[in-house]
């Protein structure tokens, strides 16, 4: 998504399209960015950012630990408590670039359950490999792997 604004502004109508109603758009820092703010400016609705590390600015933080496929380390992902009650009584519809191994989609849903978000959906634009097959997430396209 990054450097790439008419691929981001494509896929975020598409997506939109097959997404079930929401009121607010959660994604993880940062790749998801770019398609949850194009998502949010065509939906109209807000968008949150589970960010990877603590900023002075958040007040009372809640935090969840991933491993991801696209980080050496785990990762702690962080919501405010002004951010998470964004998310409080609230449809979440998660969004992501790519789900591959579905460890940042459930950090992403253990954050929003914390801040007492009702998930509606879990969408990217790639699935890869397995969760390709999987029945609760929304995709565009599968993305293939190639192996030697």
């Amino acid at each position: 998504m990054f450097s790439d604004v008419e691929l981001t502004m494509a896929v975020a109508s598409e997506l939109l399209k097959k997404s079930p109603y929401f009121d607010v758009i959660l994604t993880a820092e940062s790749k998801g960015i770019p398609l949850a703010y194009e998502m949010a400016r065509n939906s109209g609705k807000p968008y949150v950012v589970a960010r990877k590390s603590v900023k002075l600015y958040m007040t009372d933080p809640i935090a969840v630990t991933v491993k991801s496929i696209t980080t050496a380390a785990e990762q702690t992902l962080y919501l405010s408590q002004e951010k998470a009650e964004m998310l409080k009584d609230k449809k979440v519809l998660i969004v992501d670039d790519v789900i591959s191994t579905g460890e940042s989609l459930i950090a992403l849903e253990k954050l929003a359950t914390e801040a007492g978000g009702d998930i509606t959906g879990k969408s990217a634009v790639l699935a890869e490999g397995d969760a390709a097959d999987r029945k609760d997430i929304i995709f565009l396209e599968k993305l293939p792997l190639f192996f030697k």
